[in-house]
């Protein structure tokens, strides 16, 4: 099936920018949504941010808009999490997901149907 791969975790600074990858092998198709989710330690996984095929439509937790930007790269099959002015509260294990349904972007994790080993992102203050 699908296998995707998480890396650009680390330790970063409150205030500073990070990169996340995520690199989709398998059959994946384009019209996938692809997602960003994070669990906190201690807290239950929450959605951060989605998009849609093409990057034609995407959505972001109120909690890191204007903040985070996800981007695709369907010939690459990679999905990007570029995260900016970070805090200690994005600190959290990151995982990418696909959902084979499409559109709409949902924001439930069991909406998804494939899943990434996760990436850790440690913000200090």
């Amino acid at each position: 099936q699908v296998q995707l791969v998480e890396s650009g975790g680390g330790l970063v600074q409150a205030g500073g920018s990070l990169r996340l990858s995520c690199a989709a092998s398998g059959r994946i198709f384009s019209n996938y949504v692809m997602g960003w989710f994070r669990q906190p330690p201690g807290k239950e996984r929450e959605f951060v941010a989605g998009i849609s095929w093409s990057g034609g439509e995407t959505r972001y937790a109120d909690s890191v808009k204007a903040r985070f930007t996800i981007s695709r790269d369907d010939a690459k099959k990679t999905v990007d999490l570029q995260m900016n002015s970070l805090k200690p509260e994005d600190t959290a294990v990151y995982y990418c997901a696909a959902d084979a349904q499409g559109v709409p972007i949902m924001t439930q994790r069991r909406s998804y149907d494939y899943w990434g080993q996760g990436t850790q992102v440690t913000v200090s203050s």
